[in-house]
């Protein structure tokens, strides 16, 4: 499918049908017809979905003939805590911009609607970019500020745990897996983000492009920046809680084989009394003695409750 948006006056306006006067072209799901129609409008190659998923640098921003290609990997879906991340790529050329990719971000959804919205003003396509850009760092920094708030939750959860919601460790640590999970491929993202506004803050400077839009790209790079040291922060916050809660379930298993020892050194004389007067010898005095069972049965109460006094008084219990 091919979203066509023209310039309306300075602005951005469509969707349409007609591309020979577009200004962005979205191609989503491109079919290999599509493509055609696109290279031949501009004269260049529109990278394929195995070209788009190259990892080296080399692959993914480069100049060739009068287009600038970037590739990003972006998150879609990200509402929950497994979004789709694929990569999406950006070729820019002096008069289009053309973006090609195989799931939907939520920024090519509200972006056009929200410039149309505000007239914000895009002549060419060199600013549709920037600002399509800035629509994506957006929703990253949306993404890590909700990741953040329910981080803090569950380090309530762990460390002040409330008298109505008891502490569900199994849970937990899920839950803890899915947030470091998020914020590792929000990282991953805004990574290839910040590669991405670098080469094209080189590319700015090579087509003399306005001040006020080099500046843009640089303010661009700066949020990218700052995004990637708190989705640091955040994994090592997440790494810290996954320490806490680990740590919290050895402590509960170590009160239970606590327990479990106490238990076995407490028993352990009336056992052996036990064993003793159960061996049944003929020349055994208490078993002919009329009080020798009540004798037997206090002697291993008071066994067993001498060991829990001391426990008791040394505060091993």
């Amino acid at each position: 499918m091919i979203r066509s948006f023209a310039n309306t006056g300075g602005q951005l306006s469509g969707p349409n049908e007609d591309i020979s006067n577009a200004l962005w072209l979205d191609l989503l799901n491109p079919e290999r017809e599509e493509e055609k129609a696109v290279e031949a409008l501009l004269g260049l190659e529109i990278p394929t979905r195995e070209e788009m998923e190259e990892i080296e640098i080399s692959s993914r921003l480069y100049l060739e003939g009068v287009g600038a290609y970037m590739t990003a990997v972006l998150p879609a879906h990200a509402d929950g805590d497994d979004p789709a991340m694929a990569p999406v790529s950006f070729v820019l050329t002096p008069e289009v911009l053309v973006t090609v990719r195989y799931h939907e971000p939520r920024a090519f959804v509200s972006f056009p609607p929200h410039a149309e919205r505000t007239g914000a003003e895009m002549p060419d396509a060199e600013s549709v970019l920037v600002a399509l850009i800035e629509a994506i760092v957006d929703r990253l920094a949306d993404i890590l500020e909700r990741a953040a708030r329910e981080i803090d939750v569950i380090s309530r959860r762990i460390f002040r745990p409330s008298k109505e919601q008891s502490r569900d460790n199994p849970k937990t640590l899920e839950e803890i897996g899915r947030k470091g999970d998020l914020t590792s491929n929000i990282r991953d993202s805004l990574l290839t983000l910040e590669r991405l506004a670098s080469f094209l803050g080189q590319v700015t400077v090579q087509r003399k492009s306005t001040k006020e839009l080099r500046d843009r790209v640089k303010t661009l790079s700066r949020d990218i920046r700052s995004l990637l040291d708190h989705a640091g922060f955040l994994s090592q916050k997440v790494t810290f809680l996954l320490d806490a809660t680990l740590g919290m379930i050895n402590i509960e298993q170590n009160a239970i084989i606590k327990i479990f020892s106490v238990a076995a050194v407490i028993f352990l004389p009336p056992t052996l009394i036990a064993s003793i007067y159960g061996m049944n010898f003929e020349h055994m005095p208490e078993l002919g003695w009329m009080l020798g069972y009540p004798f037997a049965i206090g002697l291993m109460i008071v066994s067993a409750t001498l060991p829990y006094a001391f426990f008791k008084r040394r505060g091993w219990l």
